[in-house]
């Protein structure tokens, strides 16, 4: 199986309209793609078999005035048949060169306390002086924000 890690860039967008099942969470809408791709500071890593997408890694550069630039991954996602072939894990090296490049000091990227496969690929990625930290999520839907908040750990 010949697997191609890319980068996309603005204008790739119709490589990614086929797509295989799972890869993303939702279907891929193209007016949100183009912008996603558009946006300074986001990136996104495919993973690609006979012109059809398998992987997708995707992540977003937080500057702050007080603390060095890091890269947030935020999504990594492999379609179940191409699952635990170390698609995920170039993905992964590929986005962590891009922090590089940008001049990111940091990387970092949460996942569900059961999701075991997700944690077993990060796992593999620390560095030496890296290390799982437990911390709580809160999310708001800014659509409704007469709604309590839901609380999830990652």
């Amino acid at each position: 199986m010949n697997v191609e890690i890319r980068r996309l860039n603005p204008g790739d967008d119709a490589l990614v309209m086929q797509v295989a099942d799972e890869v993303f969470d939702e279907p891929v809408r193209p007016d949100r793609l183009a912008g996603y791709l558009a946006s300074p500071g986001h990136f996104m890593i495919v993973a690609v078999v006979d012109q059809i997408v398998v992987g997708q890694c995707a992540a977003v550069i937080h500057r702050h005035p007080d603390k060095v630039s890091e890269l947030y991954i935020d999504e990594v996602g492999v379609a179940p048949p191409f699952q635990r072939q170390g698609i995920a894990r170039k993905m992964l090296d590929a986005m962590f060169e891009i922090g590089r490049e940008e001049g990111c000091d940091e990387a970092w990227v949460g996942t569900e306390p059961d999701n075991g496969p997700a944690r077993a690929l990060y796992e593999t990625r620390r560095e030496p002086h890296g290390k799982a930290e437990d911390f709580v999520m809160y999310v708001y839907r800014l659509s409704r924000l007469d709604e309590a908040p839901t609380s999830s750990s990652s």
